[in-house]
């Protein structure tokens, strides 16, 4: 027979453990010995080895307690959904470990070949060394966040670009970014890109990324914030497309 101190060095849990899973019914507490300490014995150290065992894989405590009065068949059945639940966290963890060393060699998110192709070729357009890393940034950030998503969007803002006309709009955007806020081009610019906008999607329905958070605001916020012109732009641009 042991003590409670032996018990718990015996399992590595601490005393106070010990007592804890006395009192959630747990582990029941065994009756005292002639000096009123109580005594511990060998069955009591497999059963507390089970539950630190199942804690530690991240059972909750209520379920470790009613596993204890469950059949062999019910118990096996349990365990087995929890291998599976632990296997599960598992390589969610392994990848976040991938994407942490990723992130420790300096490589966020590798881009697919055909979006690379496309910062260079907004380089050759005429776009500044500023807006091509901006780009690259935020495809990083949605390829990350949104893979299925991702391709689809990426396409499109392309279809975009490979149009003269709407171009020459980005390319107006890009270089408004050292423009003083009140200057009278950013009004005008503000209306060519809105009217450009209702022709491409119509009147009625403005179209929204079909992506189930906030990324969409992110991006805009993370381009708004770097100039004071181009916060004021897109104040302009949203205002005429909500008029």
């Amino acid at each position: 027979m042991i003590t409670i101190g032996q018990l718990a060095g015996y399992v590595g849990v601490s005393i106070k453990t010990v007592r804890v899973h006395h009192a959630k019914g747990l582990l029941p507490e065994p009756d005292r010995d002639a000096s009123g300490y109580r005594r511990y014995g060998a069955n009591d150290v497999i059963d507390l080895i089970k539950i630190r065992t199942l804690a530690e894989a991240g059972v909750p405590l209520a379920r470790i307690r009613d596993l204890r009065s469950a059949t062999d068949e019910e118990l096996q059945q349990a365990l087995g959904e929890i291998d599976d639940d632990l296997t599960a966290r598992i390589h969610g963890l392994q990848s976040t470990q991938g994407r942490l060393r990723q992130l420790a060699a300096g490589r966020l998110a590798p881009l697919p070949v055909e979006v690379g192709a496309h910062l260079e070729r907004l380089a050759r357009w005429g776009f500044t060394p500023r807006w091509v890393q901006l780009q690259r940034d935020l495809w990083i950030l949605v390829f990350a966040t949104h893979p299925d998503r991702a391709i689809t969007l990426f396409h499109e803002q392309a279809e975009i670009l490979a149009d003269p006309a709407l171009r020459q709009l980005f390319l107006a955007y890009d270089h408004a970014y050292d423009l003083d806020a009140d200057d009278p081009a950013i009004d005008e610019l503000a209306r060519r890109i809105a009217e450009a906008h209702r022709r491409r999607y119509g009147p009625d329905e403005l179209p929204e990324l079909d992506v189930p958070s906030e990324v969409p605001a992110l991006i805009q916020g993370t381009v708004s914030a770097s100039s004071r012109a181009w916060r004021r732009l897109d104040i302009l641009i949203r205002a005429q497309l909500d008029a």
